[in-house]
C-alpha cells in the first residue's frame, strides 16, 4: 500500500511540474522576457501631494497642443462631388484649453460651414464646460454668436456634446451630437455619429425655419494605420425638417439625402 501511495504522489508531482511548464510556455515573448524589478528595500514615508507629483516627474499643469481633423471627407451630394470637414484645434493643460472649432462643406466653389473659437474648463473626471464665440458663414448672411454648453463622456462611452447658440436679433440655436466608437479589432473601428440641430427663430435667408431643423445620421469604418492616421468609408443619411424642410423644397433641393463618404481621420 504504501508503494502505491508513493507512486500516486510521484505522479501528481510530475503532472504539476508538467502543467507549470506549459503554462509557462504559453506566455508571451513580452512576458518571458519581462524582468521584474526588485521589490522595495525600504518604506518610503510621508510627503505632500506636490512632493509626490515632483518624485513622479508628473505635472498636469503643463502646456500642450493638438490639431485633429475627425472627418476630412468627400462626399457623394447631389449638387456634385463635395469637400466636408471636421476639425479641431487646441492649446492648454489638463484643466483650461483655448478650442478652436471649425466644420463645413465646399460645392461647386461655394464655402457653407462654421468657426467657434471656445474656452474649455474641465467641471469634472468626465465633462468640461465651454463657452466663446462662433461664426456660421455661407451662401446667405453670415451670423455670430454667443456659445456655451457642456462637453464629455456619457455612461457607455458615448461622447456627448451640447451647445446653445445666442445671436443678434434676439436669435437662438442649439446643436447637439453624439458619437460612439466600437473597435471590431485593434485596428479596425466602427463609428456611428448623431447630430441635431434647432433653431429659435426663422432666418429665410438661410434656408432656416425655427423649431427642430436638421438632423444627420453618419457611419463610418476607419482602418487605423497609425492612431493617428486612418482612412475610412461610410454612409451619411440627413433630413430637414418643419419649415426648414418647405424652404429646402421651394429652393428645388431635397428634404432627405443619403451620401457615400470616404475620408480620412488625422491627428498631430
Amino acid at each position: 500500500m504504501s508503494a502505491l501511495i508513493k507512486l500516486h504522489v510521484a505522479l501528481a508531482l510530475f503532472a504539476a511540474v508538467v502543467t507549470t511548464a506549459v503554462a509557462q510556455d504559453e506566455r508571451t515573448e513580452s512576458e518571458r522576457a519581462h524582468i521584474p524589478p526588485d521589490p522595495p528595500q525600504h518604506e518610503m514615508g510621508d510627503m505632500s501631494d506636490k512632493e509626490m507629483a515632483e518624485l513622479m516627474n508628473m505635472d498636469d499643469s503643463a502646456s500642450f497642443s493638438m490639431v485633429a481633423f475627425d472627418q476630412l471627407e468627400w462626399r457623394d451630394n447631389d449638387e456634385g462631388n463635395a469637400l466636408f470637414w471636421d476639425g479641431r484645434a487646441w492649446f492648454g493643460n489638463d484643466y483650461d484649453k483655448a478650442l478652436l472649432k471649425t466644420e463645413g462643406e465646399r460645392v461647386n466653389g461655394d464655402y457653407e460651414g462654421s468657426v467657434e473659437l471656445l474656452w474649455d474648463r474641465v467641471l469634472s473626471r468626465w465633462w468640461s464646460l465651454q463657452g466663446g464665440v462662433a461664426h456660421d458663414f455661407g451662401e446667405g448672411p453670415s451670423r455670430t454668436w454667443a456659445a456655451f454648453g457642456v462637453q464629455g463622456l456619457a455612461p457607455y462611452w458615448f461622447e456627448v456634446e451640447a451647445l446653445a447658440y445666442v445671436g443678434e436679433q434676439g436669435r437662438t440655436a442649439a446643436n447637439f451630437s453624439a458619437e460612439y466608437e466600437m473597435f471590431l479589432t485593434q485596428r479596425l473601428v466602427l463609428q456611428p455619429k448623431l447630430e441635431l440641430k434647432l433653431y429659435g427663430k426663422d432666418d429665410p435667408a438661410n434656408g432656416i425655419g425655427s423649431g427642430f431643423s436638421t438632423a444627420e445620421l453618419g457611419l463610418r469604418v476607419r482602418y487605423e494605420i497609425r492612431r493617428e492616421f486612418a482612412p475610412y468609408l461610410g454612409v451619411v443619411w440627413s433630413r430637414k425638417f418643419g419649415e426648414t424642410a418647405d424652404l429646402a423644397r421651394n429652393h428645388g433641393d431635397d428634404a432627405d439625402e443619403l451620401q457615400f463618404v470616404a475620408g480620412l481621420r488625422v491627428w498631430f
